[in-house]
């Protein structure tokens, strides 16, 4: 083995939400840290490709749905509400490498040593680093090594020409507007970015393999999404053709051949199929970790360790929850426990409320009514629903309105909510503050007697029957 460059007490492989999380909290304790990231900028998916960018579009999207019904609420806006993609992508742009900068400093301000390049591991304890600044390969060992490297776009590789499309990645990339699109997928990231597009004024075409989307979620989210996406013009294709290859014409646009001999032409072509783990290069079998040999995600146990005693791992490369506050959470909490004497620190993956940044907005915690069914029996199971149009909606022609939908999952005799799925305006905002609740244990009772704030649409929630 080569000379080692530097030794660290704790080094971290992956500049994401968790890894940054992990690394910031062992360096206050005052450990030796090495952080390494491969892409040259810090921050991870959220940050440059995931949740940050994603919510200023889905803002921007907001917008132009209300700029829709504001002639028909008094105001009187003229001409085209066109929308100037070039433009916010490059404010866009701004702000994210902002952001990395921000990163950076915080880093370097809490004296993490941020090494930029592709880790690959030697040993449990050493890893070989190939510098992004073209210096070469350094050589870095600690006791402890936490994998931390997320989780990357699948591509349909088994379908000719489906390098003509993009990814959700390419999505932020995109520095025109397509004047058509299809997006191929039937997961959150699928429908987030198919109400961005179609609220934008794209003519959006939505291809799912069965007859609904969002099948991780109660399928009462996918409903409502689903009965609003059609209602405002998109094109969602159920039960799909496959995909037999995509051809790439003179004018630049793509061709989609469906095995049923259809074809649909569009200007961008988005795969949104699923994610993962971003393990390629790392070495693992060298050092004999073991990850799950079909999704490829690492296996770890609730303290984030994986079956070799030096190395750790969490956040989407291990697949549970991939959502940025858990990376976070568990980083922060398996430092707390490795350097902090916080000896049973971990986090407990339940009760993690979700939101779908939609057209409507939808979020969810907890069970859905068929697995409460399915853990507890159904005689043990009692749902509480309602739909009605929120007060916001009250100056808006019927055909307008977008309905909002909660519904409440509860059991046994003192009805324990074990899950809540709500759809409409601000879900994310309402959510937060129920899932403490939730996860305190509260019971349909304890909701009832809260008093409820009048007029909202939340109220709903306290006031059930």
């Amino acid at each position: 083995m080569e000379k080692v460059s530097k030794t660290f007490d704790y080094l971290v492989i992956g500049g994401g939400s968790g890894g940054l999380a992990s690394a910031r909290r062992a360096a206050s304790y005052g450990v030796k840290v090495g952080l390494i990231e491969g892409s040259g900028r810090l921050g991870g998916t959220c940050v440059n490709v995931g949740c940050v960018p994603k919510k200023v579009m889905w803002n921007l999207a907001d917008l132009a749905e209300k700029l829709k019904l504001a002639n028909k609420q008094g105001f009187s806006i003229q001409g085209e509400n066109a929308f100037d993609w070039e433009f916010i992508k490059k404010k866009r742009d701004a702000y994210i490498t902002r952001l990395n900068g921000i990163y950076a400093r915080n880093v370097e301000k809490e004296k993490v040593d941020y090494i930029s390049g592709h880790a690959t591991f030697l040993s449990p304890t050493h890893v070989a680093v190939e510098m992004l600044d073209g210096s070469g390969t350094q050589i870095y060992s600690a006791e402890r090594i936490l994998i931390a490297v997320g989780g990357q776009p699948i591509w349909p590789s088994h379908i000719p020409g489906y390098e003509y499309g993009i990814d959700s990645d390419g999505f932020f990339e995109l520095e025109k507007q397509p004047k058509k699109v299809a997006i191929v997928g039937a997961g959150y990231i699928a429908v987030e970015l198919a109400g961005i597009f179609q609220a934008l004024g794209s003519e959006t075409h939505m291809y799912i393999r069965r007859d609904h989307f969002l099948r991780a979620f109660d399928p009462m989210l996918g409903e409502n999404i689903m009965e609003h996406y059609e209602k405002s013009g998109m094109h969602v294709h159920k039960n799909t053709p496959e995909f037999k290859r995509i051809e790439k014409l003179d004018t630049g646009a793509l061709l989609i051949h469906h095995d049923d001999g259809t074809t649909r032409e569009v200007d961008t072509l988005l795969w949104a199929i699923g994610r993962k783990p971003k393990i390629a290069g790392l070495n693992l079998d060298k050092i004999g970790v073991k990850y799950n040999e079909k999704t490829g995600y690492v296996i770890v146990d609730e303290y984030q360790r994986t079956n070799v005693s030096s190395i750790l791992s969490l956040g989407d490369v291990c697949g549970k929850f991939e959502l940025t506050p858990v990376a976070i959470a568990a980083g922060r909490r398996l430092s707390d426990r490795l350097f902090g004497g916080i000896k049973d620190a971990h986090l407990e993956y339940n009760q993690i409320p979700s939101v779908i940044f939609a057209h409507p907005e939808a979020g969810s915690i907890g069970l859905s009514e068929q697995q409460a069914i399915e853990k507890y029996g159904e005689n043990q199971v009692k749902v509480y629903r309602t739909r009605f149009f929120g007060l916001n909606y009250a100056m808006v022609d019927p055909e307008d309105k977008i309905p909002t939908a909660y519904k409440i999952v509860c059991v046994g005799p003192l009805e324990k909510v074990v899950g809540l799925h709500i759809v409409g305006d601000f879900s994310g905002e309402i959510l937060q503050g129920f899932s403490v609740a939730i996860k305190m244990g509260a019971t349909k009772s304890d909701f009832d007697n809260c008093v409820a704030i009048h007029p909202t649409s939340a109220e709903e929630l306290v006031t059930m029957r």
